[in-house]
């Protein structure tokens, strides 16, 4: 029996190395999909719809594997951080969220169409950033590259620059909460049928 195919559906390298470092072997699939922010949801609920359409539109093509998808935001008081435009706007959300705690939650969904499983969840990390000045912001923005990230930050790239505590999932932070998703891995396998 072969072992069931596992999909990221991410372009995420951040995504890939989590993954990779738990062991497990998958196929790099990104979805081309449009992330909705629609007002009338919440942060959570909009990661999950995100997660959602980006695995279902790979498992279609796939049905016989599973297919990971997610979707990180970064919230402050209500508001969204998407990954920035350019640099300027990058310097803008890390003023922002200099010195305060915001939250990064991360919408997942694992699908295996032909076994009709489905897992979706959401999973949240509290961030507390150090407090800031404009030449600290611009060092960091030097060091790293923000315009693929969410909130405009990487916390395992020059992360202890800018942040100050933590209080939940690392691997969440970075893009994939582990713990969880490897939990649900091991549900979807307990569950599958043995084919002969």
């Amino acid at each position: 029996m072969n072992p069931t195919p596992l999909i990221l559906a991410s372009a995420s390298p951040r995504r890939a190395q989590l993954l990779q470092s738990a062991g497990l072997e998958f196929l790099v699939l990104p979805a081309q999909v449009f992330e909705l922010q629609p007002d009338h949801l919440t942060p959570h609920e909009a990661v999950q719809i995100n997660a959602y359409r980006k695995a279902r539109v790979v498992a279609k093509q796939h049905p016989d594997a599973i297919v990971i998808g997610a979707d990180t935001e970064v919230v402050l008081d209500r508001r969204v951080f998407g990954k920035p435009s350019n640099l300027e706007e990058a310097q803008q959300m890390l003023a922002s969220l200099q010195g305060q705690t915001h939250e990064v939650i991360t919408g997942v969904c694992l699908i295996h169409l032909r076994a009709h499983w489905q897992s979706l969840f959401a999973a949240s990390t509290l961030v507390t950033f150090r407090p800031l000045n404009a030449a600290q912001i611009r060092d960091y923005l030097a060091r790293t590259q923000p315009l693929d990230k969410a909130g405009a930050y990487a916390i395992q790239e020059e992360g202890h620059l800018i942040v100050e505590a933590l209080d939940g999932s690392f691997t969440n932070v970075v893009g994939l909460p582990m713990a969880r998703l490897l939990a649900e891995l091991t549900t979807l396998s307990a569950d599958e049928p043995v084919h002969e």
